[in-house]
Order: structure tokens, then C-alpha cells, then sequence
């Protein structure tokens, strides 16, 4: 097998398949790790097109990776070939004065949002581990992040992709437009399919001009309650804060010492807005913001953004401190239901004897509550696996969904729920697109 794969990419660009790095994404505090029979990283998507090529001929699982960064176990390889973007890492035109680029699918985000950056743009969607993450997987996993509140997830930002898909083929869809309505729209149907009906190779990406100012706000609260009630607060009064994140008790214990300023004393929960645009807009948002969460709050301060946001980057390392390691979960609830979310996750955590930190982006009701654990401890990771289940189930419980910008990957594959004719189609799809099912086998619809 390696010795023909190399005959398409290079013996240089071959790994064994016990390559342990290939093996696994951030799902590994999970005990999640997989096995494959090799490791390939092309260089060009012709070459994507001819791996593929190869393992449809021969009838050998493919596993597109991107940066290791998902939290489903979507990139982990349960046999047959990984096929790794790294090398892709090519920026293929940028026009700043159209406020558009097109990238492989390796670039990593901090080279797409610092390039924007440098020019004045703004490439919005800031999914986390932005060193590590690519462009391709966010595309893949649909990624979302603390502004996707008011910017919206990685797949308002593509505007057209190219994917190989099986056999063999490289297809584009979309382009450098900001409109087209002609056909289906098979762009969507790629973006956050996790690698199951196509490879992504490429992306155009829509870019905006960065705003001038922003400014966030901190606001502090006794409770889940008062939290959530000043957090619909501002969505109610039409405030179009850029991001609306909240912070549980568990997470304020984690990290509270090292927020900018300190946390008052009594405080057990935490809003995050930030407002943005003009100078002067992003001042009179601010402002009214501060007047819709200061209502109950036990005090507002106003960060500088830089500390912030790295404090806000932070959140997980300080979690993952408190002992060793930490089982997350992403779900979504609708908004009005997201303190209940809240205090359930508790109430779960406390039901299977785990210590919690909850935090998320409270504006799109998505909650990100990690189970804190000991790596060393099977029966505390078991217990936090069955403390995920049941996470899942609240999420379905009270009218959300079981992942609001993870994937379903391996870890949740099973407990989405559809209806039947909605779950047939989705089946169909696949079909379509991989009828042999050797795409990324086993990920995102249920066997």
C-alpha cells in the first residue's frame, strides 16, 4: 500500500499508519484514538483526486484530517488511509479591495484572519485554536465561536468550494460571486459534512472591513438566573452585540483569578458582549449594553479587548488544570431555555460525582459544559462519559440539538435524532456522493 501510494505523492509523503500523531484529535482526554494502514499528505489536489482515486480502486477507508482540532472524533481513522491537507497550505489569490481570497484547504485561521487583518479586512469566524485549526476542517465541521453571534458560523463567510469527490473527481461549486442561486446548492451540502461526502481542497471566502473599535463588557451576576435574564435582556431590546458569552460558577472558579480586573466577591456567574463597528457605534452599543446588564448585576466592568479575549482563550487550559483533564460537550438549546440548560448540566455533574465548569456563546444558546477529570481515573472518565449522554439528551429534551458546532464525528454519530423520512434523505445523500462509503467511514449519520 505505501509503496503505490508513493508512487502519487512521494515516498517523503507516506507515514506508517501507527504514526500516533495522525491518530487522534483534541477527543483524546476521551481515550478516543484510532489505527490506520497509512498516512498521506499530498501536495496539490490533483494528488487528493488521485489518492482517492487509488483507494476507490482498491476499496480502502479514507480519512480527510485537517488540523486535529475537532472535539467529535470526525478525524479519527478506524482503518485504511489517512489523508492529511497540511501541505495544502496555499493562499491562491487575495483581492483586498474585493474583500475576497481563496485559500487551500491547510491554510491554518490565524494566517487567514491575520492576512485580513494586515489589510484592514476581517475574516469573522474565530472557532479556537486558531494556530492549529485549518480552514479546511472549520469548513468541514461548519465551525462557529464566541462571534458567530453576530457574524455567523465559517459557512456564511464561503462563498465556493472545491472538493474531490468520488471516484475521483475535483469539482468546484461557487466561486469568487457573492450570489448564486443557479442549481442546488451543493456548496452547503459539503460545508459541515465532515469529510463524508467530499475532500475540501479549496475555499473562497467572503471578507468584510474591519470595524474601527470594539469594546467589551463583563458583567457579574449571583446566579444562572439573573445571568440569563440580562442575557435576554439584550437580545430582546435588539442590542447587535458581536459576541454574548456566559461564564458558570465552575468556570469563574477555574479562571476567575486571572480575569482582568477580578471577579467581586459572590459572584457565580458571568455575561461577556463586546460591541463593535465606528468609534462611535461601537461607544453608544457599549453603552446600552451596560444598561441592559447592569439590572440585578453585581457589578460591569469594561476590559481592554486584548486582555479580554486572552483571557477568554484561556478558559479551557485553566479547566483542563483543576485536574488533569477535562470531557466537553458542545450542545445547543433554544435561547429561553438556556438557564435551564445551565443549571441541568450542573445538576448532572452532581449526579455522577463530577466537578463542572460550564461556558459558552449564551447569545446562540450554545453551551460548552466540561465534566473536570482526572486522566489516571477510569471510573471518573467513565462516569463523565455517561455525564455526556446525558448531556445529549437534555439538549434533545428541551427542543435543541446535540451539537451546535462540533460535528457529530464518532462521539455523537448515535445520538442525533431526525425523523425518518429527514434521516432517508440525509442516507440517500451520502449515497450519491460515496456509494461504496469509503469516506471518512462510520462519521456524522448513523450505521
Amino acid at each position: 500500500m505505501r509503496a503505490e501510494l508513493a508512487q502519487i505523492v512521494g515516498s517523503e509523503h507516506v507515514l506508517p499508519g501507527d504514526t500516533r500523531q495522525y491518530l487522534h484529535d483534541s477527543t483524546e482526554t476521551r481515550a478516543l484514538s484510532g489505527h490506520a494502514d497509512a498516512v498521506v499528505l499530498p501536495g496539490s489536489a490533483e494528488e487528493v483526486a488521485a489518492v482517492l482515486g487509488w483507494c476507490y480502486a482498491k476499496e480502502v477507508a479514507l480519512v480527510p484530517r485537517g488540523g486535529g482540532t475537532g472535539y467529535a472524533g470526525g478525524a479519527v481513522p478506524q482503518g485504511g488511509v489517512v489523508l492529511s491537507l497540511e501541505r495544502l497550505n496555499r493562499v491562491r489569490s487575495f483581492a483586498p479591495l474585493l474583500w475576497r481570497m481563496e485559500v487551500e484547504a491547510g491554510v491554518t485561521t490565524a494566517e487567514i484572519r491575520r492576512l485580513a487583518r494586515e489589510n484592514g479586512l476581517l475574516f469573522p469566524p474565530d472557532p479556537g485554536a486558531t494556530e492549529q485549526s485549518q480552514i479546511g476542517g472549520n469548513i468541514s465541521t461548519n465551525a462557529g465561536g464566541p462571534h458567530a453571534f453576530k457574524y455567523g458560523v465559517t459557512g456564511a463567510w464561503v462563498t465556493g468550494l472545491e472538493a474531490v469527490i468520488p471516484p475521483s473527481d475535483l469539482v468546484t461549486t461557487g466561486g469568487p460571486v457573492r450570489k448564486d442561486v443557479a442549481g442546488y446548492d451543493l456548496k452547503s451540502l459539503l460545508i459541515g459534512s465532515e469529510g463524508t461526502l467530499g475532500i475540501v481542497t479549496a475555499a473562497w471566502l467572503r471578507l468584510v472591513p474591519a470595524p474601527e473599535a470594539a469594546f467589551p463588557v463583563a458583567a457579574f451576576y449571583t446566579g444562572v438566573r439573573a445571568g440569563c435574564d440580562a442575557i435576554e435582556r439584550v437580545v430582546g431590546s435588539g442590542l447587535q452585540a458581536s459576541a454574548l458569552e456566559y461564564f458558570d460558577s465552575g468556570a469563574l472558579a477555574a479562571a476567575g483569578g486571572a480575569f482582568p480586573g477580578g471577579v467581586p466577591a459572590g459572584a457565580g456567574f458571568m455575561v461577556i458582549a463586546e460591541a463593535d463597528g465606528s468609534a462611535e457605534e461601537a461607544a453608544r452599543l457599549r453603552d446600552e449594553i451596560v444598561a441592559a446588564l447592569e439590572e440585578d448585576a453585581l457589578g460591569v466592568a469594561v476590559p481592554a479587548p486584548a486582555e479580554l479575549w486572552r483571557w477568554r482563550e484561556g478558559m479551557a487550559f485553566a479547566a483542563i488544570a483543576q485536574r488533569g483533564g477535562k470531557v466537553g460537550e458542545d450542545i445547543v438549546v433554544p435561547l429561553e431555555r438556556l438557564g435551564e440548560a445551565i443549571e441541568e448540566s450542573t445538576a448532572i455533574a452532581r449526579r455522577n460525582d463530577l466537578a463542572v465548569a460550564s461556558w459558552g456563546h449564551a447569545g446562540d444558546g450554545n453551551l460548552h459544559t466540561n465534566f473536570l477529570v482526572s486522566l489516571e481515573d477510569p471510573d471518573e472518565l467513565a462516569r463523565a462519559a455517561r455525564g455526556a449522554e446525558e448531556m445529549f439528551e437534555l439538549a434533545l429534551r428541551l427542543g435543541g440539538s446535540v451539537s451546535g458546532e462540533h460535528g457529530l464525528g464518532l462521539l455523537k454519530r448515535d445520538h442525533a435524532r431526525w425523523p425518518e423520512r429527514t434521516l432517508a434523505l440525509q442516507l440517500a445523500i451520502k449515497q450519491v456522493f460515496d456509494p461504496k462509503g469509503l469516506l471518512n467511514p462510520g462519521k456524522k449519520l448513523p450505521m
